[in-house]
């Protein structure tokens, strides 16, 4: 008999996609890593005779606490000031093969947004259907349903899901193209490049927390998301600046105010202009960026 603590290797192996599962639920990366966490103590102690497949047992284990957990956040969100977006997962590196596979379109920050409106567990069956390809069969037990319950939850979210995500498609190489045109528009005040870039009918969610200024509701319009961006830069002047980073798996900006993070921005593009943009200004969930060097 092999106990699973005497094999910490294939824990680390299994880890990034354990932290996929637990981040795509919770959004919140240090939530994420309690989980899998808390999946490592029951591996340490479980009978690995009785496993039929490691992987299978720990992402069962970590969706059900992930489950539990945001069933818990849910009515702390319920008390959060304005709107909740993820915690951005930011890279300012080149990515690694392994970490580009962790960092799909599945994670954008716009399919977390609608991800929101589904429940925990509906949440759980379309993640484990559409982003990590499990059966029915082997979702049932995990979820406790009936594998006809999944496949009726999958439905649901799918459509949910179809209904308010982006419509658009777009290749990286157009995404980044767009990006780089709106950030030297923003970079130089420039407002009618920018309002040329933004489509009519652009939104822009925000998420301060509370703890910064941010907007109480839905900002639609080109013109108006133009002006916006306008505002912010005559208000910083040569102390504001753009970088690029990949926001959830996508092209994003991070803007920095005298040198330190201000907000980390996803975008959602046609692949000619920008049609969305999630903010995400709460400094609780900037932490993890660095300051410009």
């Amino acid at each position: 008999m092999t106990d699973a603590s005497h094999d910490p290797g294939r824990f680390a192996q299994l880890r990034p996609r354990l932290f996929a599962v637990a981040y795509r639920m919770l959004g919140i990366r240090a939530d994420a890593e309690d989980v899998v966490q808390d999946a490592w103590l029951r591996w340490s102690g479980v009978n690995r005779d009785a496993v039929q497949s490691d992987e299978a047992w720990l992402v069962a284990v970590v969706t059900r606490m992930a489950i539990d957990r945001l069933r818990t956040a849910r009515a702390q969100r319920e008390a959060y000031v304005g709107y909740w977006l993820p915690e951005p997962l930011v890279e300012i590196e080149e990515r690694t093969p392994e970490a580009a596979a962790e960092l799909a379109s599945d994670l954008s920050v716009a399919l977390m947004w609608v991800l929101e409106r589904l429940t925990p567990k509906e949440r759980a069956a379309f993640l484990l259907r559409q982003a990590f390809d499990l059966d029915y069969k082997d979702m049932a037990p995990i979820l406790d349903q009936s594998e006809a319950a999944c496949r009726q939850m999958v439905h649901r979210a799918t459509q949910r899901v179809k209904q308010e995500a982006p419509r658009f498609k777009v290749p990286a190489d157009l995404h980044r193209g767009v990006l780089e045109r709106f950030l030297q528009a923003a970079r130089s005040g420039d407002h009618v490049a920018l309002q040329a870039l933004l489509a009519d009918d652009a939104t822009i969610v925000s998420d301060g927390g509370g703890k910064v200024a941010s907007f109480m509701k839905i900002i639609s319009g080109g013109r108006r998301i133009s002006h916006l961006y306008l505002a912010v830069h005559l208000r910083h002047g040569r102390s504001l600046e753009y970088r690029i980073a990949r926001i959830n798996g996508e092209p994003g900006l991070l803007r920095y105010v005298d040198g330190r993070i201000e907000s980390a921005q996803a975008f959602v593009t046609d692949g000619l202009r920008v049609v969305a943009i999630y903010t995400m200004r709460n400094p609780e969930k900037l932490n993890a960026i660095p300051a410009l060097p």
